[in-house]
């Protein structure tokens, strides 16, 4: 039988195992993942304790056509409940805990601004639909802010677009165009959120941790603490994997292929070299050394043409890191003064954005617990900036360079709650610092990212955020599932193929309904 080997354990190579025995008919015996870090799950971490602080460094948002997703999860039992799948568990929550978000946005008062129109001018509608209506190969090496008005960048659109996606104005304007016609759907919806899913817990508890039961029942092998160096490619045109050559414990190790075995590569990481501070420490930036996703990627692209660019992606630090942080406590007033400021209870409140702060500054109350161990007596809310690198408005520093505690309190001081200083002294906040937390979305051309499957392959291909997915979105779980089915159905020669792309810009009811929101007053 053949073998399959999965550089990586994020949700992309989680997903191609999970394929690979669905849909491949592979043993699960005969599936590797190689590991560079000592946990699985890549960029979907969850992890900690109510002594220590609980923290993650990003939250995944999900919507009903979120369709190779929910086709994977259906077929994985749930973990508190067998009889049911993750899907449905997923939908099950949506329904009881739908968001139906009451103060989207807050202005430099501390005021709940409505957030129902989209405070567009005429321009900005034009300059929208030109957008959207662009075919994408006039926008290679394009930025957002090329296609817009400075001002357009001050309407409640913009501060609600950015901070749910975490667009900002230097990125690409193709992966703009992409996300506004892929979501054209939730226009309707975006003041008040209604349309956007959630599991149940952070996404490690919720998705990963079932796959990864299911996946180590089927007998698939996890290798934690394995650095895969290099591939070693046939000669001639085709283009052949025929050994791999990784790094472990200190040793370094040559893996013959098989004719029939395949590789599947994780290509860069978007959490890569981040570190994580504490409530009294800064997270500092480091990014002297490169991860193996993104080193393995280089090493590749020197070797043949059509395999991308790296460098694209992973040049430009300061133009693709912000910050995270999440904040635990066992003080319940938090969470009491933020359901009455909001309107709305824990976990149905959707992401709070304080528009008009220098760091930009979103922040979000999920349901009790979000992480599947939490105690009862435990609260864990989460936040993030869009600009660390500028002065806050009340901790005059850059939030790089802010302690948990000084992040912690910038949000509050926005907030004008009296109760600020128990608030300080109850809280662990641990701070996240990304250096390519969107690199994905910098500013790139046709072919700087290679296809799945690239031409000529016979037993490679990539997987995850930098594989190329025409018309599909980045900075989503179904994009890397999408890659990890399209890969395994490509390479296999399956008849069945991931379902098509929802585009909801075909639909003419959604199309008008989109335009009527952007004329809002």
């Amino acid at each position: 039988m053949a073998k399959a080997y999965l550089v990586g354990s994020g949700i992309a190579s989680l997903s191609a195992a999970a394929f690979l025995i669905r849909e491949g008919r592979f043993e699960g015996r005969d599936i590797v993942i190689l590991e560079e870090q000592d946990r699985e799950g890549g960029s979907l971490d969850a992890a900690g304790s109510p002594e220590t602080g609980y923290t993650m460094r990003g939250g995944r948002m999900f919507e009903v056509h979120f369709d190779c997703t929910y086709d994977l999860l259906s077929s994985i039992p749930s973990l508190d409940d067998p009889s049911k799948s993750v899907t449905e568990d997923t939908f099950a929550f949506h329904d009881d805990f739908a968001w139906d978000d009451h103060a989207r946005l807050v202005d430099a008062a501390g005021k709940v601004i409505d957030a129902h129109s989209m405070t567009f001018t005429e321009r900005d509608r034009l300059e929208l639909v030109t957008c959207v209506a662009t075919p994408e190969k006039l926008l290679n090496g394009k930025r957002i802010a090329d296609l817009f008005h400075p001002e357009f960048f001050n309407t409640n659109f913009w501060a609600m677009w950015c901070t749910t996606f975490a667009f900002e104005p230097w990125h690409s304007a193709i992966e703009f165009r992409r996300y506004l016609n892929r979501f054209v759907h939730l226009f309707k919806t975006f003041d008040t959120m209604s349309g956007i899913y959630r599991t149940k817990f952070n996404q490690f508890d919720s998705i990963v941790r079932p796959l990864l039961a299911w996946l180590t029942e089927q007998g698939v092998t996890l290798q934690l603490g394995t650095r895969v160096t290099d591939l070693r490619l046939a000669p001639g045109d085709a283009l052949t994997v025929r050994a791999i050559t990784w790094e472990r414990g200190g040793e370094s190790e040559e893996v013959e292929l098989a004719a029939d075995d395949l590789v599947l590569v994780t290509n860069g990481s978007m959490t890569a070299n981040s570190t994580l501070g504490s409530t009294d420490t800064v997270p500092a930036l480091d990014t002297s050394s490169s991860s193996g996703a993104w080193a393995l990627w280089e090493t590749l692209a020197a070797k043949r043409p059509g395999l991308g660019d790296p460098s694209v992606f992973n040049s430009s630090v300061k133009d693709s890191t912000w910050e995270s942080f999440t904040v635990t406590t066992k003080d319940p007033v938090f969470f009491k003064l933020m359901e009455q400021f909001s309107g709305s209870e824990a976990g149905k409140g959707g992401l709070i954005t304080f528009k008009d702060s220098n760091w930009l500054l979103t922040i979000v109350l999920n349901h009790q617990p979000h992480f599947r161990e939490q105690p009862e007596d435990t609260f864990v809310w989460w936040g993030y900036a869009l600009f660390p690198d500028k002065e806050g408005d009340f901790v005059k520093k850059p939030m790089a360079r802010c302690t948990g505690r000084e992040i912690l309190d910038e949000v509050l001081r926005h907030l004008r709650f009296a109760e600020r200083e128990q608030i300080l002294e109850g809280s662990i906040v641990l701070p996240a610092l990304m250096p390519y937390i969107t690199s994905q979305f910098l500013v790139r051309k046709a072919g700087d990212r290679p296809q799945v499957v690239p031409k000529g392959s016979t037993n490679l291909a990539f997987i995850g955020q930098y594989a190329e997915v025409p018309d599909d979105v980045v900075f989503t779980v179904e994009y890397s599932v999408r890659t990890a089915w399209t890969a395994v159905a490509t390479l296999l020669e399956l008849d069945r193929q991931p379902p098509p792309l929802y585009k909801g810009g075909h639909d003419p009811k959604i199309l008008v309904e989109a335009l009527q929101t952007l004329h809002r007053r």
